[in-house]
């Protein structure tokens, strides 16, 4: 049996995934609410293995590890750091402080094949772009989430979250409004030929 590969990804309505100066949106776009929280927290109530690329690692590394109170992170975030992880990166040799990590070099299609083949609970990626567009190309991405916030940041908006990615149907499989204005929704993906 093949685990399922989830490509978890935030962005704005026009299709970023973080910002840039002088925009000041702040996590979440300053659109959290409890609802979004609560959803987050039980994504990760179950056993799962998150899969990097070295980017979205260090910065997830950076704030987990940064002596933060874990009481103040939000619980899903808190969840995130105890599943375990396969980081994939040429440049890592640290784990940084993650306390289930393993850095893995080579090529992320065959990593991510065996991960698939060997793997008894599902895999989970959280932004890490170029790294999940790579693995849509080559087939193995089984569910894109995509989680919506109602803004629009056109001139502040940094790391279009789809610009690197191939062309793709998508077959909506589930969607959710959560605190009357965020938007979840999951696809499969199929790469137009």
């Amino acid at each position: 049996m093949t685990a399922v590969y989830t490509w978890d990804v935030f962005s704005t309505l026009d299709g970023y995934g973080s910002y840039a100066e002088p925009g000041d949106w702040g996590g979440y776009w300053s659109k959290q609410g409890p609802e979004l929280l609560a959803h987050r927290a039980a994504l990760f109530d179950t056993p799962q293995r998150m899969v990097f690329g070295a980017t979205t690692f260090r910065e997830n590394a950076e704030i987990m590890t940064s002596g933060i109170d874990p009481h103040t992170l939000d619980e899903w975030n808190v969840r995130t750091m105890r599943m375990p992880a396969t980081v994939i990166s040429s440049t890592l040799r640290d784990t940084l402080g993650w306390p289930d990590a393993t850095i893995v070099s080579g090529d992320a299609v065959d990593i991510v094949k065996r991960l698939k083949e060997e793997s008894d609970v599902p895999l989970r990626s959280q932004a890490s772009l170029s790294l999940n567009w790579a693995l849509m190309a080559a087939g193995l991405v089984d569910r894109v989430q995509v989680t919506i916030f109602p803004v629009i940041s056109g001139l502040t908006g940094t790391s279009p979250i789809l610009k690197g990615a191939a062309d793709f149907d998508l077959e909506l499989l589930e969607s959710r409004t959560l605190d009357g204005r965020t938007q979840e929704l999951v696809y499969r993906p199929t790469r137009r030929r």
